[in-house]
């Protein structure tokens, strides 16, 4: 395993070199009706300064401005970064809750057509592969992810194949071209520098009559106003693009899909109270572990008690979209 080198302290004002200029219109409409919708710093360094959601007022499109540059992305989503976030998010959201929810997931989907090979972008270490081949056993399922991560998902056999890097990739799409009868993008299109660019090359690889499966943060979620900087989704600074669902059918009918399913209640994931808990206890001096666990138990609690009627409400964190791929 190759030696982790630690990463240098970037002082202040370099923070600048590490993003694009501001822009002054929505990347999704071209609109110039901006609002600042948050400021937030980085969670997981601590570092000085702070990153900036901007909301469209046309068609609600919400967005890291200024956008982190190539380096920054670099940077900021190296593979200790993702060690980071999930020792980060297990102080709210177990592994055993995980699974379930994957697993839980690969059932909801069960309903698909029986695929032959299947892609799962943004996959980390392949767990919801692994989860799903119980509903699939006769399905190849092939992982992509931005990080190592999906390397080790393939020497531990979650996957079948892995692909490192983003679908848009230089040749990324080219090389898998229409490989796939499904996609699956589980809180992927997020991260994705230009989303609308990872759907066109998504659909590249995927098949005639496939299914292509999004799964995302709603930024209409009623908790990103209630809680503001604190609310987990916003995810500074490793969110670039927060699309609404109704932005998202568009494009995708626009690109030639049927758009069969849209859900938000399943994908709601029950932890606004206790993620914000977790993000506000970050920023002050730290409490003891003795004072902390029982404000985070009963928070947990409160999530997944209101759970059963938050998901069926404006306070559903999260959507998923299922679209087929026309025959053309």
């Amino acid at each position: 395993m190759p030696t982790m080198i630690p990463t240098p302290y970037v002082p202040p004002d370099t923070t600048d070199t590490f993003q694009e200029p501001r822009r002054e219109n929505c990347p999704w409409c071209g609109s110039a009706r901006l609002r600042t919708r948050v400021r937030a710093s980085d969670p997981l360094r601590h570092r000085p300064g702070a990153f900036v959601l901007d909301r469209c007022r046309d068609c609600a499109h919400t967005f890291q401005n200024p956008r982190l540059s190539a380096e920054g992305l670099a940077f900021f989503h190296r593979d200790f970064y993702e060690r980071q976030l999930e020792e980060f998010t297990a102080r709210f959201l177990s592994d055993r809750a995980v699974r379930r929810r994957h697993r839980a997931t690969a059932h909801k989907l069960s309903a698909l057509p029986d695929p032959e090979s299947w892609l799962d972008v943004g996959t980390g270490h392949g767990h919801f592969p692994e989860a799903a081949k119980e509903f699939f056993p006769y399905t190849s399922f092939d992982g992509l992810d931005p990080t190592a991560r999906v390397e080790q998902a393939l020497l531990e056999e979650r996957v079948e194949e892995a692909h490192r890097g983003y679908l848009t990739t230089p040749g990324m799409a080219s090389r898998l071209r229409a490989r796939y009868d499904v996609i699956t993008m589980f809180h992927h299109l997020a991260h994705a520098p230009d989303p609308r660019a990872e759907l066109r090359a998504a659909l590249t690889t995927l098949r005639p009559g496939g299914h292509l499966v999004v799964e995302a943060p709603d930024p209409r979620c009623a908790f990103a106003a209630l809680l503001g900087r604190w609310w987990f989704p916003y995810g500074q600074p490793r969110h670039l693009h927060l699309v609404p669902p109704a932005n998202l059918c568009a494009e995708l009918r626009s690109l030639g899909c049927t758009v069969l399913v849209t859900d938000r209640s399943a994908p709601h994931l029950p932890c606004d109270l206790s993620a914000a808990l977790v993000l506000a206890l970050a920023h002050v001096h730290p409490l003891p572990r003795a004072l902390a666990a029982p404000l985070l138990d009963v928070t947990a609690v409160v999530d997944h008690g209101l759970a059963p009627l938050l998901r069926r409400t404006p306070f559903s964190n999260a959507y998923r979209i299922v679209a087929r791929k026309d025959a053309r």
